[in-house]
């Protein structure tokens, strides 16, 4: 059997920017075991690894960390070096609908895995990392002008930034009291290729592409900072090799648009890639009833990461909005089966024998 350097425990890695990470770890370096921990809910989607199977130093297990009893017989089991903290339930509307799910998954969850961390390393935390990642929205909002640094106090709106200010806080102090060591960083709006399609730019792909309504918030004037999530990928890299534990770090992609200017290039991309008539997707647009609590402006100043580690994004927001574009005409039928519901089969299919 393989010895590995180290093993290395990433919790949500079939979501969005766990796929992302998870993709850069096992390729970057065979000579850690990376495990995956997910529980497959509705965003959790293992198509978005399957190139991933196979791999010699890769693993994949089903469990929830809100389930503290499995938790600990997994640690037990695998004898982790680090944890990058990926699972969480992250859309602000469902977090209306349904705010306790964000507690316990979020909150509790955060603190189950604190705890197996804490307890399977007690006798030597020396060489160990516990890494949380978290979300720009914990700042609360902006006003026209300033940036989120790392010293801007919390002031949550929404039951989802309200959920991760609170699993933010208990990292922080797991750090404090116990000396876990233990690093968070914040990030700003991901998007690119496997997003799940309740978010805005591959919702809005697909509605364009099927001359569907593009329903956008309030007057459409809403702020935030967009981040290329391979982009994101390389910054967690970072963090979790050259981070200080204790500290937090913010991750930006310097991209601020309004979501009404961000729509407009959207549509005028797809136009031009479908080969539409000029404007015609911004007749789709519908301007519909805000949200309660909805924050005006994010923006996300990331010196930090440049100065202490030299990270910075990669592609400006239209290139890499084009590239995301593209993955998604070209994957259509990957949208397809998350936009029905099919991709759920999957684990049934790949994993029900094993």
């Amino acid at each position: 059997m393989k010895k590995f350097d180290k093993t290395i425990l990433v919790t949500g890695g079939a979501g969005f920017i766990g796929s992302h990470v998870l993709r850069l770890f096992v390729n970057k370096y065979p000579q850690y075991q990376i495990v995956n921990l997910d529980a497959l809910t509705y965003a959790g989607n293992l198509e978005n690894i399957k190139d991933l199977e196979g791999k010699d130093n890769y693993v994949f297990e089903k469990g929830d960390i809100r389930d503290k009893n499995f938790l600990k017989n997994f640690f037990e089991k695998y004898n982790f070096d680090g944890v990058i903290h990926l699972a969480a339930e992250s859309h602000v509307d469902r977090s209306i609908e349904n705010p306790l799910a964000f507690v316990e998954t979020n909150v509790i969850g955060t603190v189950n895995l604190l705890n197996a961390a804490k307890e399977a390393w007690k006798d030597n935390f020396k060489d160990k990392l516990f890494y949380h990642i978290s979300t720009d929205e914990v700042y609360g909002s902006l006003g026209k002008t300033g940036l989120f640094t790392e010293e801007t106090p919390y002031d949550p709106h929404s039951p989802y930034s309200a959920s991760k200010a609170a699993s933010d806080h208990f990292v922080r102090s797991y750090h404090d009291t116990y000396g876990l060591p233990a690093l968070i960083s914040n990030c700003s709006n991901n998007y690119g290729p496997n997003q799940f399609p309740e978010k805005l730019i591959p919702l809005f792909v697909h509605n364009i592409k099927n001359n569907k309504e593009l329903p956008v918030y309030g007057d459409g004037q809403y702020t935030r900072d967009w981040l290329y999530v391979i982009d994101h990928a390389r910054a967690i890299d970072m963090l979790f090799h050259q981070g200080k534990p204790g500290d937090t770090y913010n991750i930006g992609g310097f991209n601020e648009f309004t979501n009404i200017d961000l729509v407009h290039l959207l549509c005028d991309l797809m136009d031009k890639k479908l080969g539409r008539e000029e404007g015609s997707s911004r007749k789709l647009i519908r301007f519909v009833k805000d949200r309660p609590g909805h924050d005006k402006r994010y923006a996300i100043d990331a010196s930090k990461i440049n100065r202490e580690l030299g990270w910075k994004p990669s592609v400006d927001f239209e290139e890499g909005l084009s590239r995301t574009i593209d993955w998604y005409l070209e994957n259509e039928e990957w949208l397809n089966r998350v936009t029905s519901g099919e991709y759920q089969k999957y684990y049934e299919q790949m994993y029900k024998d094993r």
